[in-house]
């Protein structure tokens, strides 16, 4: 496929995992969830990357510094 792009949406609070951490950056097998979703989305060829932030989303931004991923921030 050409062009193929990839929105993850990760701006959720995560309150039902009873952590002060956004839900994407519990870890799954050491990696946390939304780098999984990154790895894997450029596993299948995606050219571009763009991850949706909002809640703590310098915390989301912080923990995916160095990945090539563009930011949309979704305010409330």
């Amino acid at each position: 496929m050409e062009n193929l792009k990839a929105i993850i949406l990760a701006a959720g609070k995560g309150t039902r995992m009873k952590s002060k951490m956004p839900k994407v950056l519990h870890k799954v097998c050491g990696k946390s969830m939304v780098e999984c979703v990154i790895d894997e989305a450029a596993k299948l060829g995606c050219e571009g990357v763009c991850v949706v932030i909002g809640d703590k989303a310098e915390m989301v931004k912080e923990s995916l510094e160095g990945k090539n991923v563009a930011f949309a921030l979704q305010e409330q």
